[in-house]
């Protein structure tokens, strides 16, 4: 008897999306917000992220603006997708810095740090202004 892999989901219950792939994101860097026991920052939320979040981030020590070539990475600019640590998420929500979220491709154990009210209020909509 074979077993099915169980499809990962999303914090409103769905299949998880993808969040993206220009620039590919993700703890397993294949474009989801999905972790594995190794993934110790748990890189679950996909958020938009904004020019007050990325200098927010670099002040806590996580500089996602600078491209690094020898780890593939080519710096986040504002408005692109990327799976953040569901912690530093949270971390910024406190401090009134939280970038939006694509709650779709946000993976269900987010919901273990960050209320789902919490995601919900800070919903992606499309048109969100990256300058922010």
């Amino acid at each position: 008897m074979t077993s099915t892999p169980v499809q990962p989901r999303n914090v409103l219950g769905g299949a998880l999306e993808v969040c993206s792939c220009q620039p590919m994101t993700g703890w397993m860097r294949d474009g989801a917000c999905r972790t594995d026991a190794l993934d110790f920052g748990r890189h679950t939320v996909c958020a938009v992220v904004t020019k007050s979040f990325l200098s927010y981030s670099s002040a806590q020590g996580n500089d996602l603006s600078t491209p690094r070539p020898e780890l593939a990475f080519p710096g986040l600019q504002p408005g692109d997708h990327w799976c953040v640590c569901a912690s530093r998420w949270r971390q910024a929500l406190e401090d009134g810095i939280a970038p939006p979220v694509v709650l779709a491709a946000t993976e269900i154990s987010t919901l273990d740090i960050i209320p789902l009210e919490h995601l919900k209020a800070h919903a992606w909509s499309g048109e969100t202004d990256p300058t922010g």
